[in-house]
């Protein structure tokens, strides 16, 4: 061992600390030992095996490149669906809809436009930089012909109810024929009302969705974003073309909904047996000695005439010891119903991707196919809520789990049963912040099931859903109202259905048409592979009851989501534009920058008041705006595997842009392009709901209250990976979009308050 001290990175250990650092990380370093000194001389390193008491390990090693997790993107996403556990470092999701701007529910939340660039082409999304739009929801065929523009490239499609829209065209398909194929996309005439497409939809640059016709257009887009030459992508983002439809193995895997998607064979390992639930209490599933496994199935049949009582049961499982359980729900939201009621006689009550409830003779089949992966045991249970039952048939079937801890999350289903909502307050399906302890997680949002109804109300569906990640006050995620979020349209017309992805399992037309207490209970789900939500530090899913939060049903909701403990994205700094010192320590620089302005105003988070009460406060704070260049240093963690940044800022000022640069924070160095970050739209909104299917697109324009907004952009690895201070120039970059077809030009401006730096990280 060389006795000479170390001139690279060093990494300090007392006897009783451990080195934080991968051991497969110090295979290559040159080792030496002091004893008792915070910065000995050369002469005092000695060889490790000298070790006394008191030592520092000091390790001189190149910088360790971790390749990060692969990302499954377009149709691998869900041919690769069996890797759901894995992480999404750096990926962010965004969804936007036609969401009224004042928080209501005007048109039923339908018709508002970021901008109208012609008659016919009316804007509900705008997007910039890589990424895939992974789903479309549009109510009926109301907006056909869409224009998805791709690159620049516009492809149109259409609906075949569009030529005729006062009759309807029964069944009704997409067009051109084959494009967009069941079961990843499906009209009206299958979902009750909504017109769905999952079909992954690839960009490099940009996209642009444009609707033709706005008489009640209504929708809702899911798309996942990525920074630019984002390397651990399962496939290059291959623009869509529109020129040929999705590839069949992905059509036969959602063609197999209802059916056991799980793999088979004599390497899985597969526990079963039959138990008697108590009517309290629980009781544990015997599969023990399982070691590293991935859960690939899990199955239940009981006699049929006991199934509603099973539904009303609980499973409970907890991974590797943990202090709570993961996943503690009741078995009829677990599994997609709601309530294991079959009013029709369906062979299937839940016929999706993930999970089934099926009628098989006397029986009735519980499946769930969610993978879930553990590392040391698990502990499985079903606990009786009131009633006892006999001969509970149960299997588990997975296999060896080869992926590293590092890398995969527990699959959690945290319920709620949510009793009489509060007026003017969302009610919260999730916040990570306080559930199983309340610790940080790195993980996705992977769906949700809920009742909304005891008594066969489905006015309550008018509630928009509105999730935020990662310390947000903007939502990263606004929709349209609850039944678009499961699927439907116009409340599914009151019958029920169940997809792949979404279903209305549960639930009567109208109170009066109840044959059972049970039909009065209206049930929903979502779930989410392509389109699932990443975040790296919290998750809060929260709904709107009613369209203005003044329901007063009661809901029951599981969600579900995957989540490895410690945070992958981690707060690095912060810089409070328009304050002094901060902007003296950050050496904020910004030429033609405005004076520090003061804006008092709301996030978008639904109506100001309810019942004469204000539920939404109005906000204060300082900022700048500029038509130039900003430039400020920030800290970032020296782990980082890439960076966020999240601006906070005044939405008055239209489709802001700006090219975002990155170089060292030095004195002379250079900056290189991380591509460009782009805001559509403003508070301004163009309103057009024609009062009949083919009339012309009007104009009106709405000015919201709700200034503040928040908004983020993925700087690449390459760019921030080994260092701790990097030196970022926002050079504004406008684009000259009209509100409305000769319209005035408005005036540019890039709007700045606050940005805050979050560094992506292996979780700790």
């Amino acid at each position: 061992m060389l006795l000479q001290r170390p001139s690279a990175r060093r990494i300090h250990a007392t006897r009783a600390t451990a080195v934080s650092r991968p051991l497969h990380a110090l295979s290559t370093a040159t080792v030496w030992l002091s004893v008792g000194c915070d910065d000995p001389p050369a002469a005092s390193y000695r060889p490790l095996t000298d070790a006394a008491v008191d030592t520092r390990i000091i390790v001189d090693a190149p910088p360790v490149f971790r390749p990060l997790p692969t990302v499954a993107v377009g149709l691998d996403a869900y041919r690769q669906w069996d890797r759901l556990p894995t992480i999404k470092l750096g990926v962010r999701a965004v969804m936007r809809s036609t969401y009224d701007r004042t928080g209501g529910n005007e048109g039923a939340d339908a018709s508002h436009f970021l901008r109208a660039d012609r008659d016919n082409f009316y804007v509900p999304l705008d997007l910039e930089g890589p990424g895939v739009l992974y789903f479309a929801r549009a109510n009926h065929w109301h907006g056909s012909p869409w224009h998805y523009v791709v690159d620049g490239n516009d492809t149109v499609i259409s609906e075949s109810s569009t030529v005729t829209p006062d009759m309807p065209v029964t069944p009704s398909v997409f067009l051109p024929m084959g494009l967009l194929p069941e079961p990843l996309a499906f009209t009206w005439t299958t979902t009750m009302g909504a017109d769905l497409n999952w079909v992954p939809v690839m960009h490099r640059r940009s996209f642009v969705m444009g609707y033709s016709r706005t008489h009640y257009g209504t929708g809702y887009f899911i798309a996942h974003r990525f920074a630019e030459g984002a390397d651990h992508l399962s496939q290059p983002l291959t623009p869509w073309t529109g020129t040929s439809p999705p590839d069949a193995d992905v059509l036969d895997l959602l063609s197999r909904a209802g059916s056991d998607i799980a793999p088979r064979g004599e390497e899985l390992r597969t526990r079963q047996g039959t138990v008697d639930v108590p009517a309290s209490g629980p009781v544990a599933l015997d599969v023990s000695g399982a070691g590293a496994t991935m859960v690939r199935a899990i199955t239940f049949r009981v006699a049929r005439e006991d199934a509603l009582a099973f539904g009303r049961a609980r499973l409970r499982i907890t991974w590797d010891d943990r202090s709570f359980p993961s996943i503690d729900a009741p078995i009829d939201l677990f599994f997609g119903a709601g309530v294991v009621y079959n009013r029709d006689v369906r062979e299937f009550l839940v016929k999706s991707l993930m999970t089934t409830v099926r009628y098989a003779g006397i029986n009735v089949e519980f499946a769930s196919y969610w993978p879930m992966p553990f590392f040391r045991n698990a502990r499985i249970e079903l606990v009786g809520e009131g009633t006892a039952i006999r001969n509970v048939s149960w299997v588990v079937r997975g296999e060896t789990l080869t992926a590293p801890q590092t890398d995969v999350g527990y699959f959690h289903a945290t319920a709620r049963d949510h009793g009489t909502p509060t007026a003017g307050v969302d009610l919260t399906f999730l916040d990570t912040r306080r559930d199983e302890g309340g610790v940080e997680w790195c993980g996705h949002f992977t769906g949700t099931a809920f009742t909304f109804s005891d008594r066969g109300d489905l006015t309550t569906l008018e509630g928009d859903p509105r999730f935020f990640f990662d310390d947000a006050r903007s939502p990263q995620g606004y929709g349209t109202g609850t039944e678009e979020w499961a699927g439907g349209g116009d409340y599914w017309g009151g019958r029920t259905m169940t997809l792949p992805l979404a279903g209305h399992p549960a639930g009567v037309d109208m109170p009066a048409n109840a044959r059972a207490p049970e039909d009065l209970i209206q049930s929903a789900y979502r779930h989410l592979i392509a389109d699932a939500m990443p975040f790296g530090r919290n998750a809060r899913i929260t709904f709107e009851h009613g369209g203005t939060n003044e329901s007063t049903e009661r809901y029951r909701s599981v969600t579900f989501w995957y989540g490895r403990p410690g945070a992958c994205l981690v707060p690095s700094d912060t810089v409070d534009v328009g304050d002094a010192t901060s902007e003296a320590a950050h050496r904020y620089v910004s030429p033609t920058a405005s004076a520090v302005e003061t804006l008092t105003s709301r996030y978008e988070l639904g109506v100001d008041t309810v019942a004469g009460r204000e539920v939404i406060a109005a906000e204060t704070d300082t900022g700048r705006r500029t038509a130039g260049v900003t430039e400020f240093n920030v800290t970032v963690d020296r782990d980082n595997v890439g960076v966020m940044l999240r601006r906070t800022f005044d939405y008055q000022w239209p489709d802001q842009r700006a090219e975002v640069l990155v170089g060292e924070d030095r004195e002379g160095a250079g900056f290189e392009s991380a591509g460009y970050w782009y805001t559509a739209g403003s508070n301004q909104c163009v309103y057009s709901n024609p009062p009949t299917e083919t009339g012309l697109g009007q104009r009106t324009i709405q000015t919201s209250n709700r200034r503040w907004r928040q908004d983020e952009f993925l700087v690449p690895r390459r760019l921030t990976e080994n260092r701790t201070r990097v030196r970022i120039r926002i050079r504004h970059a406008p684009v000259d979009h009209r509100l409305v077809p000769d319209g005035p030009a408005r005036e540019r401006a890039w709007s700045e308050f606050r940005y805050d730096v979050y560094s992506y990280v292996y979780p700790r």
